[in-house]
């Protein structure tokens, strides 16, 4: 993000990075699946034909927890006959009409889908067994006034096998952690239009990553979930598995006034929309490819204009929030292909190598990183916006001959379709990510090679050698050192995107 920010940066005064919106999702893995669920019933000594009134029981506990705890603090118990009703709105009203400085605001049920598990009879076995079943069941949930967090709210699902979310805001803790270190801010909803000094904040915010998670989300079920704790006879396995269902990671940039950035904001959503195809979502988010649709979309918010690229129930989005900030979200729900460096254990031996991210909390600081990456590269690509630099002054160095090492080199023809094939291949979303080898480019410009052949292999070869060492000359990509990669330099991604946007461009635009 440094040339976005070394771009922009008299109209800058600060920029956050850090936690939105969190949901954990607590599950109690060994009654998630068919398999564990027989189990712990064999050892409650409970049969299949008793299975929905035991579950029952279960249920009528939870739900005789939720009106106790209600009563003993004097908060309202409400159902919702929809579930579609806006929760925020509901728990706002009662603030208005039933205050509360801190604890318990109140306690909403309501009917919605969940996954869960039913009996069936099996005709052709005469016997019945368990199965998933996609259904219905009642939810509670509990809203909070924490001193640490603000408004919060803990979800319990009165259903076996009982999941939980905890749902938290990373702008609201952050909030209150400034107010106790004395530092000023002006805040707006959940985002922070000024901060009197932004380095501190930044080092709270960065204090969330860290964080040992799973001990202080186990209090917080405790309280609300009898199940666990409880009876024996009515006692739960112990120990809920916790997982980031959603995270959200916003970079905020902090502009010094509406007018400063409303200035530029326009060309910066037609830019997104327009030029950020699917490669460059992918290299965004760290990928090279996906068998998924990846979508772009325009849309009006209360708070602003919104560009969202999405893929895999990941995204991007780019929206400016009150007028002053510039907001770039990254949402990592899908995480399978996404990988992070850890121990493992294979064949009885330990090795540390790159191996598939999970959903637990404990790879919560790479999901992190990877969605700061993700935001930072969004940011860099904007970089080019209304850039005021001349075409001419771009273009007119590489199209002379030049020299390096003391060999000479011939001028580009940036524009012509020579070149054209060779700058679109090389800005290719992968390659800028992951670097541009010699088989890369030969598989990009000659796709219908004959790679039987070891002649033409050979020619092609040497052909794609010479162009990467005269793009290399006029300084438009360097070699990775140690490595047969190439990447493409500042340069390089001005002048050959610039010549390429020159080609596709249409003459009445020019004209105008």
């Amino acid at each position: 993000m440094e040339r976005f920010l070394k771009r922009y940066n008299d109209r800058i005064t600060g920029i956050l990075t850090g936690f939105d919106r969190m949901l954990f999702r607590g599950s109690l893995r060994s009654i998630s699946y068919v398999n564990g669920l027989q189990i712990f019933l064999n050892a409650q000594h409970v049969l299949l034909k008793e299975f929905a009134p035991y579950v029952e029981r279960l249920t009528t506990a939870l739900k005789t927890h939720a009106a106790d705890l209600a009563q003993r603090t004097g908060r309202p118990f409400l159902y919702l006959s929809a579930s579609r009703t806006s929760k925020e709105d509901v728990i706002r009203q009662v603030l208005r009409t039933a205050p509360v400085r801190e604890g318990l605001v109140a306690i909403l049920s309501c009917v919605e889908p969940c996954q869960s598990f039913t009996v069936r009879r099996d005709r052709a076995r005469k016997q019945i067994s368990l199965k998933p079943h996609r259904a219905k069941c009642l939810h509670l949930y509990f809203y909070y006034l924490d001193r640490e967090w603000g408004l919060m709210h803990i979800r319990v699902q009165t259903w076996v096998p009982f999941t939980v979310q905890v749902c938290l805001n990373g702008r609201e803790w952050l909030a209150r952690r400034l107010t106790q270190a004395g530092i000023a801010y002006t805040q707006r909803d959940n985002c922070f239009t000024a901060i009197e000094d932004v380095g501190r904040a930044q080092r709270l915010f960065d204090s969330l990553v860290t964080r040992d998670w799973a001990p202080w989300l186990d209090r917080w079920v405790h309280q609300v979930n009898p199940l666990v704790v409880g009876p024996a006879r009515l006692r739960l396995p112990s120990g809920y598995y916790w997982s980031l269902r959603q995270n959200e990671v916003a970079t905020d940039v902090m502009f010094r006034t509406p007018a400063a950035l409303q200035a530029i904001y326009p060309a910066l959503t037609q830019h997104a929309i327009q030029q950020f195809s699917s490669p460059h979502v992918l290299r965004f988010l760290g990928r090279r490819s996906s068998s998924d649709e990846i979508t772009s979309r325009l849309t009006q918010r209360s708070a602003g204009v919104c560009v969202r690229h999405s893929f895999e129930d990941n995204s991007i989005k780019m929206y400016d929030k009150y007028g002053s900030v510039l907001r770039i979200e990254t949402t990592i729900n899908h995480v399978d292909s996404f990988r992070v460096f850890r121990a493992t254990t294979r064949k009885g031996q330990h090795h540390r190598r790159w191996s598939r991210l999970r959903k637990g909390v404990i790879d919560l600081p790479r999901r992190v990183e990877l969605a700061c990456a993700a935001n930072a590269r969004y940011l860099d690509a904007l970089s080019v916006v209304g850039d005021p630099t001349p075409s001419h002054r771009l273009l007119d160095p590489v199209s002379q001959p030049t020299t390096h090492h003391g060999r000479p080199y011939r001028a580009l023809r940036p524009i012509s379709p020579d070149e054209a094939p060779v700058f679109r291949a090389i800005l290719r979303g992968e390659f800028n990510l992951h670097a541009v080898r010699n088989a890369d480019l030969r598989a990009q410009l000659s796709p219908t090679a004959d790679s039987s052949d070891p002649l033409a292999t050979r020619r092609l070869s040497g052909r794609v050698t010479r162009t990467l060492a005269l793009l290399r000359a006029h300084g438009l990509i360097f070699k990775v050192a140690h490595t047969h990669r190439y990447r493409i330099t500042k340069k390089g991604h001005h002048v050959m995107s610039t010549a390429l946007r020159f080609r596709e461009t249409d003459l009445a635009v020019l004209a105008a």
